[in-house]
């Protein structure tokens, strides 16, 4: 399932985490939460976001 967290911690900034998307649909689906929230400040990117990029490398490279 896919879901997208946003975690706000007592001093008031706030954190998106998605689970569920790969590649990157993950930064695509939280691009709006991104936006209204203001200027992101860093970016953690999880494993599902690079697996799926080398993944679709890879097929990309088999085609003739």
């Amino acid at each position: 399932m896919k879901t997208i967290d946003v975690i706000v911690a007592p001093d008031g900034s706030s954190r998106v985490q998605t689970n569920g998307f790969t590649g990157s649909q993950c930064k695509e689906a939280s691009r709006f939460l991104e936006q209204a929230l203001g200027t992101v400040q860093s970016e953690q990117l999880t494993a599902d976001f690079y697996r799926t990029q080398s993944t679709e490398t890879q097929q990309a490279r088999q085609q003739p």
